[in-house]
């Protein structure tokens, strides 16, 4: 019988030896205040430092939050020696010149943890990884789907071989996200916003696919201008291996007066048992734990059920910046690197051209 608790599937991030580190978030918007402060907060790491461009934010979510210090600008922040590493938490168009301020004027800062998208262009993405390899700045991208506690024990049981040799993994998206103003007028909505996370994810399962094929069409429901709202996509793996995800921003006429049927699965196959799970982030900002259910003909077909309290948003905001703390600590590569993470752009770009273009994409490898 295989000895599998929630608490050896390995769904929750190691933590780094220190936890003083000063943390320094530039941003104070929504999922700051509400997700990555409190996560922070809970996982013994607080913010000591905070900036924004509007003032007035900046101190209502610091007083809210414990932050003990309000930074009149970015330049204020990294010249205070009590900041070690900052979150750039800013929309995706603003990230690269915050980031370049950053380095212009590195100071005493040893990391930094960037969103994602971490830029909406390989080119820039590029940049921005080389300039913090060349200032000797370890770079975070919070791709932090991964740190999501259903898709981190499917990582366990595909390492352990658990599920033998993946044979195919689906992602099947029906949910109605909220667009932010600074969605509006980019050359792609949902690829670098929603897919970005299935296909870092899928990347994280199964490494990096050879070829992509991928199919988007507007979103019948979003009144701005936009190519990619639903988002249709496989992937071809060197090893056999496919994957695939619906990326369904529409989820059908919900708000147009339809019932409702809302929700984030996924499943993992293997040649020796097949995992499935769902993702709970559709219900927040009500908590909704994501769940992963497992069989393997190692324990003669026995469906495994592991429950656990921890939600994605915002238990898992902890895990990405645990992950850049903890190489901080062991002079190493974070594991959600900007290195690695231009492979997940080189997909997100691979999505719209082969949408755009009606043909398949060979991927560098």
């Amino acid at each position: 019988m295989l000895e599998l608790t929630p608490a050896n599937l390995g769904y929750l991030s190691p933590m780094p030896n220190r936890k003083d580190w000063g943390i320094g978030v530039v941003g104070a918007g929504f999922i700051v205040c509400h997700c990555h402060l409190v996560a922070y907060a809970n996982a013994g790491f607080p913010a000591i430092g905070l900036t924004s461009r509007t003032h007035a934010s900046a101190r209502e979510v610091a007083g809210l939050r414990g932050v003990r210090t309000v930074f009149p600008t970015l330049d204020a922040m990294l010249d205070s020696p009590a900041i070690e590493v900052i979150d750039v938490a800013v929309p995706p168009l603003e990230q690269p010149a915050v980031i370049r301020q950053i380095l212009a004027k590195p100071g005493n800062i040893k990391g930094i943890l960037a969103q994602k998208p971490l830029a909406m262009n390989p080119a820039e993405a590029r940049e921005l990884v080389d300039g913090c390899r060349k200032a000797g700045i370890l770079l975070q991208v919070n791709q932090n789907m991964r740190y999501d506690h259903s898709v981190r024990a499917c990582k366990n049981l595909l390492d352990r071989k658990i599920l033998g040799d993946p044979v195919l993994a689906t992602i099947e998206m029906r949910a109605i996200p909220h667009w932010m103003s600074w969605a509006q007028g980019g050359r792609s909505l949902s690829t670098y916003i929603m897919s970005i996370h299935h296909l870092d994810t899928l990347r994280y399962w199964l490494g990096n696919p050879e070829r992509v094929m991928a199919s988007t069409r507007p979103d019948p429901r979003t009144t701005f201008p936009h190519e990619d709202g639903i988002n249709l996509y496989i992937l071809e793996f060197g090893d056999g291996a496919r994957a695939s995800s619906w990326d369904d921003v529409w989820g059908g006429p919900a708000r147009e007066g339809a019932g409702q049927d809302i929700f984030v699965r996924w499943r993992v196959e293997g040649t020796l048992g097949v995992a499935k799970g769902t993702i709970g982030w559709p219900g927040w900002p009500a908590r909704v734990p994501s769940t992963i259910d497992f069989t393997s003909i190692a324990d003669a077909g026995t469906w495994y059920r592991p429950r656990w309290d921890e939600a994605w948003f915002p238990d898992a905001f902890s895990g990405t910046m645990a992950g850049l703390l903890r190489a901080i600590e062991t002079g190493t590569e974070p594991d959600i690197s900007g290195e690695d993470n231009l492979k997940t752009i080189e997909l997100c770009e691979a999505v719209l051209t082969s949408a755009r273009e009606h043909r398949m994409i060979t991927l560098s490898t």
